[in-house]
């Protein structure tokens, strides 16, 4: 499968792999993963949102893999992942678990980061026992568990069935979005960025989403749809972190509060005044500075790990 469209250059452009491989998840589902920075690097683990890809993760992969090691890896029918005929909480668990056993050492730690559908995988995978040996914390980006549709702004309209109807059509349409025009860039804009977004970050978001196949994309506008992980939620016993804008029309805040209610050991939540639903994107340092924070509290350096080895065989 071809590599999907994106933006070839700037801080936006998804930078070479040191390699990829082929993940095969337990129902035959073939997922495209890319491995970044040195391979005795702390682990950091990305899983991007509906409609997106790898490519999503572009800034922070560049900055991360300086001195980390990060997984990143297409959702299934995203990015250069095939398109499966399952869709479901359980196919995107079964994804994940799939990518940690392979490209994590036994009882290796990583921090998991998922945007949107990727923290919605992140709990839905919450039991499963890759993630309990291999999720040393997690960050949760502009992501919900459940209500999705009825809770979306993306109409101006006032809540009640009527906006509801409505925002289930408009995000469950099979309609192909196009070209990457200024009209398509300015309803992407206005649907899941916030107003302050340059037209560098709208328009990288834009060919990204833009790639996604119109049966893809509806194939998982019913499974968010439908969503209802509150019980993955409960089960996330790692620390977490979480990240939403203040201008977010796909998962507002309330969710985000939902969730730091929720969570076993919530570790924090930033609202960021003005962005939208985009957050890895539209803020791309303070993302970055989160997975890195994580990854220092909780995972054990190297050093730290072959001091205790030597303690051991003292």
């Amino acid at each position: 499968m071809s590599r999907p469209t994106h933006v070839a250059d700037g801080p936006y452009a998804p930078p070479a792999p040191e390699r990829e491989l082929t993940v095969t998840a337990a129902d035959g589902a073939r997922i495209h993963v890319e491995v970044h920075g040195p391979e005795d690097a702390p682990a950091v683990v990305l899983a991007h949102g509906w409609c997106c890809s790898i490519a999503f993760w572009a800034a922070q992969i560049r900055e991360l893999a300086a001195d980390h090691r990060v997984i990143a890896y297409d959702q299934r029918g995203h990015g250069r992942s095939p398109a499966n005929p399952a869709y479901g909480t359980e196919p995107l668990a079964d994804d994940l678990e799939a990518v940690l056993t392979a490209t994590l050492a036994p009882g290796e730690r990583a921090v998991i980061a998922g945007h949107s559908m990727g923290g919605m995988t992140l709990m839905a995978a919450a039991t499963r026992p890759a993630v309990r040996e291999h999720a040393a914390a997690a960050l949760l980006c502009s992501t919900g568990s459940a209500g999705l549709v009825a809770s979306a702004t993306v109409l101006p309209m006032r809540a009640g069935r009527a906006r509801t109807w409505l925002t289930r059509r408009i995000l469950g349409s099979r309609a192909p979005l196009g070209p990457v025009t200024p009209l398509a860039r300015r309803i992407l804009k206005y649907g899941t960025m916030g107003p302050g977004s340059g037209a560098q970050v709208v328009d990288a978001c834009a060919r990204i989403v833009h790639a996604c196949p119109s049966r893809v994309r509806h194939g998982w506008s019913q499974v968010l749809d439908l969503l209802d992980l509150d019980h993955g939620v409960r089960e996330l016993r790692m620390p977490v972190e979480i990240v939403v804008g203040t201008a977010d029309r796909l998962t507002p805040p309330v969710h985000a509060r939902a969730l730091a209610a929720a969570l076993p050991d919530c570790v924090g939540v930033t609202e960021l005044p003005g962005l939208g639903h985009m957050t890895p994107v539209e803020a791309p340092e303070l993302v970055t500075g989160r997975i890195r924070a994580l990854a220092a509290t909780y995972i054990p350096s190297a050093r730290d790990e072959r001091a205790v080895h030597a303690v051991e065989g003292a």
